[in-house]
């Protein structure tokens, strides 16, 4: 079986730019993600960051993801829009997305729902018990009744998404609140996973169960298919079609790749 290509985009400012969050993650949550994601033999993983030029994203390197796990937080306004739709493409083209934690602002995301994806949060050290719904579904393979997060922000419903096609775990935390932590939807050919936890004070993504998730998701989101779907060809008919007009025929044997008649 051919190897998942893995691209890991952070913004990777909080941890350049906060002492005490490069303490949690040395070498950036993407370098984090990229260990405890690595020990899988059947990822090929690569990271890239915003201040790359074109955010380490170039044509070649999201045309050749499989599936882009996707970390922002205080840099979404900078990412080009250029790079964005890019990427949109790809998802709906086949590629998978993984939008982590305080992605859910990112251009990205809100494009493919198509909401504001608001919500409520508090960071308060709170306890988090992420609960399993369906513990048959791929992604939540390997992993118990619940996960509990010792330390977390908080997000509350309600969160303006999409009704998810499957949701399949909710949040429990220690303040009172719920929340609809890891979901998934249909984009054109791709799938996009939705998953809350990782915010940069805490070492989140050093918890075997979150990683187990996430390598979970990887494998159930990435790519199986690559059909550009941003173009609307008029071509010929396979039969003659007695009511096609001149103009028609000679656009259709043109290639001609207008819209509309």
């Amino acid at each position: 079986m051919a190897a998942i290509n893995v691209t890991i985009w952070n913004e990777y400012l909080h941890e350049v730019q906060e002492s005490a969050i490069r303490e949690v993650y040395p070498t950036g949550i993407h370098g984090a993600l990229a260990d405890g994601l690595g020990v899988n033999a059947d990822f090929n993983i690569r990271t890239a960051t915003l201040e790359e030029p074109s955010h380490g994203l170039p044509d070649d390197v999201i045309e050749s993801t499989d599936v882009m796990l996707w970390w922002g937080h205080m840099g979404h306004h900078l990412v080009d829009n250029k790079v964005v739709e890019k990427v949109r493409q790809q998802v709906l083209g086949g590629m998978g997305l993984i939008v982590l934690h305080s992605g859910h602002y990112s251009k990205i995301f809100t494009r493919l729902m198509g909401t504001n994806c608001s919500l409520m949060w508090r960071e308060a050290n709170e306890k988090e018990r992420l609960w399993n719904l369906e513990p048959s579904h791929p992604i939540m393979a390997g992993i118990g009744q619940y996960i509990e997060l010792p330390a977390e922000e908080m997000y509350g419903e309600r969160f303006d998404i999409p009704t998810p096609d499957e949701l399949l775990m909710v949040s429990w935390f220690q303040g009172g609140e719920v929340f609809r932590s890891c979901a998934t939807w249909r984009r054109g050919h791709g799938r996009v996973v939705y998953f809350r936890p990782g915010h940069e004070e805490y070492p989140t993504y050093r918890n075997p169960d979150i990683l187990q998730v996430l390598a979970n998701a990887c494998r159930w989101s990435a790519r199986t298919v690559n059909i550009k779907t941003n173009d609307s060809p008029n071509v010929a008919a396979l039969e003659p079609v007695p009511g096609a007009t001149d103009r028609a025929v000679k656009a259709a044997q043109a290639g001609s790749g207008s819209v509309g008649t």
